[in-house]
């Protein structure tokens, strides 16, 4: 994997410490640091975070490091092109809160994103870029009111990309069906396994040696040591555990959005990932928690079943998350920006 290790003075943090570090309030100076620790924070596929950006006076470019790529659940590199999205989504809205006007074009593979001078503006999704997260957890099963739904809504939308919104129980169980057999496809695919457990962090010692990964802590998980959790992972991470897992936490959902964009090509991708960063913001911003469920979308023999089920003709289903009112759970960890900046 790129990228530097850890400094002396993040390696000796506890944890709680280094999560936090990386979510203090936004600050003005140094500038473009900021604008990178902010966009650092966006969602992004095994927590690999998958990018690299280099920064001039007025432009901030978004490259992908493919170093990092998942090549079993992401051959076609989609979810890392989405995940560049995300990114560049929370550095728009950290520009602007610094008075900057951010314009982000996709130039072939990178996403320039050029800076001019404009008025500050705030905004709720900017305050929640701290606080969100995606949440691997039951939720409460309570319904979100109309108008919470329709800001959900409204923030999944991007030019070329729509939102649909599912509520309705018979369709949140077809979701569900899709995934459990999603699910059991992967966790039967051995080269999908290994990558998944090469991803994870099993320890707070295991995530701080490297500020990347899905960490226990994050998912909800004890922590063990990673020699005798690697030993237990075939008895606690089972095809039958994990479905069961995946049922309820579907059912205690207030609902499924599925994110589409018009082009299945970079450009598309990148668009998806934008609105899924806004829908995460959004939903954090009222209280809310989501969580990604990417089965349906990550098979490729679900996908066309998928993209019928939703009655989206050609398009491809890009992005699919629940959300509903859920509990807090420790942030993951992200490196600094000075090891994915490069001159």
């Amino acid at each position: 994997m790129t990228g530097l290790r850890p400094s002396a003075a993040v390696a000796s943090l506890t944890y709680e410490e280094a999560a936090r570090m990386a979510r203090v309030p936004l600050q003005a100076t140094p500038r473009n640091r900021e604008l990178v620790r902010f966009a650092t924070l966006a969602a992004n596929s095994h927590n690999t975070q998958p990018w690299i950006f280099t920064a001039t006076a007025n432009r901030i470019v978004i490259a992908p490091d493919y170093e990092r790529r998942c090549a079993a659940v992401d051959p076609d590199d989609h979810h890392l092109f989405v995940s560049l999205g995300c990114a560049a989504e929370n550095l728009v809205l950290a520009a602007s809160a610094l008075g900057l006007r951010a314009h982000p074009r996709v130039d072939g593979e990178k996403i320039v994103v050029e800076l001019e001078v404009a008025p500050p503006t705030r905004s709720p999704l900017t305050e929640a870029m701290t606080v969100r997260q995606s949440t691997r957890a039951n939720f409460d099963g309570k319904s979100v009111p109309a108008d919470a739904l329709r800001l959900l809504e409204s923030a999944g939308r991007e030019p070329g990309v729509s939102a649909i919104m599912l509520t309705d129980r018979t369709r949140l169980s077809k979701v569900a069906e899709y995934v459990v057999e999603g699910n059991s496809a992967q966790m039967r695919d051995k080269g999908f396994m290994d990558e998944l457990v090469s991803w994870l962090r099993f320890s707070e010692r295991d995530a701080l040696a490297t500020m990347d990964g899905l960490s226990a802590r994050a998912s909800g998980n004890p922590e063990l040591p990673a020699w005798i959790a690697r030993r237990l992972l075939k008895f606690a991470l089972t095809e039958n555990g994990e479905n069961r897992k995946y049922r309820e936490q579907i059912d205690s959902s207030a609902g499924i959005v599925v994110l589409a964009a018009d082009a299945n090509d970079r450009s598309g991708w990148i668009a998806a990932g934008r609105a899924c960063q806004r829908f995460g913001l959004q939903a954090t911003a009222l209280g809310l928690k989501y969580a990604f469920i990417n089965q349906p979308v990550e098979v490729t023999a679900l996908r066309n079943q998928f993209a019928a089920f939703l009655a989206i003709g050609e398009r491809r289903p890009d992005i699919v998350m629940r959300f509903g009112a859920g509990p807090d759970l420790p942030k993951s960890l992200r490196r600094t920006p000075e090891q994915v900046m490069r001159e």
